[in-house]
């Protein structure tokens, strides 16, 4: 990585402005649900403190569209940081006033505070120069550790580093570390596992991983537009007509570069689009008119299964089918446990494969589990991410 990281700055009872990414669920009680991005940005944080800095965290929560959102306030994630972290986090009711930089004046070293949830502010999706400005202000120093939302120019990703020295956190370094050794060095054979809904969401990365990968497996949604593309029938199945064309032209290179696309052989179907549908097991090309495929069957899942274990290095994004409902979740559970089992080296993305992890149990045993969907999505399809270009270089 040839960006500075907090290891190459000074830091000792600097002010230091740290983004990080604690876009968190929450339940109705306004209680955090998942504290996984929380424990992420900890390894910073707690760098910080051994150095006597003063810290002040900025982040977002939820889409409030530039509204105060009482529901997306950020107590409740202050809570969680100061129970994960065992130290006093103040948290603010404002991103940015008299107040706020009052507090910060007169913070001791290890000191933490929480500014309001910086989407509040309409300037931060529109990269406001007062907004960044009066930020970078409370500071000596920037710390981007949010690579959740690198790829957006916003006031606090981009703006501020106009105005700050500009550095990398633990996070951020360890993200871009993982996804970037997919496409410079990976040990073959490299396989990747792509699912998901929708094939318009990873067009850019099939078409990088064609190069680089030695096998595709594809599942989920985005699997009937290709088996569409193979002259098959799938009945009621989800498909994005407007791709079949390109679903072809994937297929065509794959055999020209010796990529090895697999595609499922059978599937589980439903009569329906609902947790308790009739449900069956039938071979690709056999899906009832009336009926739609919801996740992959057991033959093809022991095929993606074989290639996982032969793999020296995977990359998951996207599950297998609709593994929320319990007849529909046994394709991805095959693929998460294959992966977890592996030998290779191990990266998985995006929030439903988060979330299938987290409820198949097997967070430990992947090598690097990425924050960022789409971030990670971006960079591995080949695009600068704003917040990462914005980082001073190291030399």
């Amino acid at each position: 990585m040839n960006k500075k990281t907090i290891r190459d700055v000074d830091l000792e009872g600097k002010r230091v402005l740290v983004r990080v990414d604690y876009n968190v669920p929450l339940n109705d009680r306004g209680e955090v649900t998942d504290n996984t991005r929380i424990k992420r940005s900890l390894p910073t944080l707690k760098y910080l403190l051994e150095k006597d800095a003063r810290i002040i965290l900025m982040s977002h929560l939820g889409r409030p569209k530039g509204q105060v959102v009482d529901k997306y306030r950020l107590d409740s994630v202050a809570r969680e940081l100061e129970s994960l972290l065992g130290v006093k986090v103040k948290k603010m009711d404002a991103i940015y006033s008299p107040q706020v930089a009052a507090e910060v004046r007169n913070m001791k070293d290890r000191g933490i505070i929480l500014l309001e949830n910086l989407r509040f502010d309409p300037g931060e999706e529109k990269n406001d120069d007062t907004l960044a400005r009066n930020l970078a202000s409370l500071a000596d120093i920037y710390v981007n550790d949010a690579f959740g939302a690198a790829h957006r120019a916003h006031a606090s990703v981009v703006g501020v580093t106009r105005y700050l020295p500009s550095v990398a956190g633990f996070l951020m370094e360890s993200e871009l570390k993982a996804l970037y050794s997919l496409l410079k060095s990976p040990q073959k054979p490299f396989v990747v596992i792509l699912g998901g809904s929708k094939v318009s969401d990873k067009l850019k990365i099939m078409d990088r991983f064609l190069e680089v990968a030695d096998a595709l497996l594809i599942g989920g949604g985005m699997c009937f537009t290709f088996l569409k593309a193979q002259g098959y029938e799938i009945g009621r199945s989800i498909c994005e007509e407007e791709l079949v064309s390109y679903c072809r032209d994937v297929l065509a290179k794959g055999e020209r570069n010796r990529v090895k696309i697999l595609l499922p052989e059978d599937l589980v179907v439903a009569d329906g689009f609902k947790e308790d549908a009739s449900y069956a097991t039938v071979n690709v090309g056999s899906i009832p008119p009336d009926w739609m495929g919801l996740d992959i069957g057991p033959r093809t899942a022991d095929k993606f299964c074989q290639e996982i274990t032969e793999a020296r290095t995977v990359f998951w994004n996207g599950p297998m089918g609709v593994f929320e409902w319990g007849n529909f979740e046994g394709g991805t559970r095959r693929v998460a446990e294959a992966v977890a089992q592996s030998e290779a080296y191990t990266v998985a993305g995006g929030g439903d494969t988060l979330a299938a992890i987290g409820k198949d149990g097997v967070e430990d045993r992947i090598d690097h589990i990425s924050t960022g969907g789409g971030a990670s999505l971006e960079l591995l399809g080949g695009e600068s991410l704003p917040g990462v270009e914005a980082l001073e270089d190291s030399q």
